[in-house]
């Protein structure tokens, strides 16, 4: 009996965006294009109840502050102009709104602003969907913006700036790809386009091999660089209207660079390793 021959070899998709990263992309797409439609008096609501701002966070842990920027204010026009923004975001009556943390992912400036992130979310969004699964995903960029949002405050505990944009959490797709997708055999790291198990079967890198291995770190180097320059200086190289919260992005990136382990369903299919390797 004659041999089956072998048939074609099987073809990959070029584009093989997850579900996730669809949805994700569309409802941003969405939002935005029903705020730009909605009236002004709608789009300052939605701005004011979903953006997030440092200064109203910093005003509910220590309303001490607040009191201390009304006093400067009678003599101070930098003072005053904080006070303005803080009484039209309403911070002294309408509470913290800690969903703000995470809800600003959900809003954009411009359609160049939505686009652009969307486009990196595209880009890097469907490794790591693929490895971590639809809620891991969905919980990691979360996280990621979060982390953002705190970084942010953290540089400028009294902006009543309205923070808006997924940028944070596109930036936290971007550091976890740096732990897996420059290793032998990934994608950047020389293989060709891969599925879900095989996403799943790279070995990542601890992070301190993200330092040591040349492609990790001269993505990283890129990375950083581009940031605060195009970030810092967005303003003055006339890319941006608006001042742009690189400290958000580096916040984002950090978070998924280091919490890429807690959502790595890959992790819990792997044997464990040596006990002398960390799994950082």
């Amino acid at each position: 009996m004659a041999a089956k021959e072998p048939g074609p070899p099987r073809q990959e998709p070029i584009f093989n965006v997850p579900g996730v990263v669809v949805a994700f992309a569309a409802v941003l797409i969405a939002l935005f294009a029903a705020l730009n439609w909605a009236s002004p008096d709608a789009q300052d609501a939605v701005i004011r109840n979903l953006a997030f701002a440092p200064g109203r966070l910093t005003v509910w842990l220590w309303p001490r502050q607040a009191v201390e920027l009304l006093l400067r204010a009678h003599n101070d026009l930098a003072a005053l102009e904080q006070v303005r923004a803080m009484r039209d975001l309403h911070v002294l009556t309408g509470g913290p709104k800690l969903w703000t943390l995470l809800s600003y992912a959900l809003l954009h400036g411009s359609w160049t602003h939505v686009l652009l992130n969307t486009v990196w979310l595209v880009a890097f969004g469907p490794p790591a969907a693929l490895r971590f699964g639809g809620w891991r995903f969905i919980l990691f960029m979360a996280a990621a913006t979060v982390a953002g949002a705190l970084a942010h405050w953290a540089s400028a505990p009294m902006d009543f700036s309205p923070l808006i944009g997924a940028s944070a959490a596109v930036s936290g797709l971007m550091g976890a790809a740096t732990r897996f997708m420059f290793q032998p055999g990934a994608p950047l790291g020389g293989g060709r386009f891969m599925g879900r198990t095989e996403i799943e079967a790279i070995q990542p890198a601890t992070l301190m091999q993200v330092f040591v291995e040349p492609r990790a770190r001269i993505f990283l180097i890129i990375w950083l660089g581009a940031d605060f320059i195009f970030g810092a200086f967005a303003r003055q190289l006339g890319l941006s209207d608006m001042p742009v919260a690189w400290v958000a992005h580096l916040g984002g990136f950090a978070a998924g660079l280091i919490l890429f382990p807690l959502f790595d369903r890959g992790r819990a299919r792997r044997p464990s390793p040596s006990p002398e390797i960390a799994d950082w």
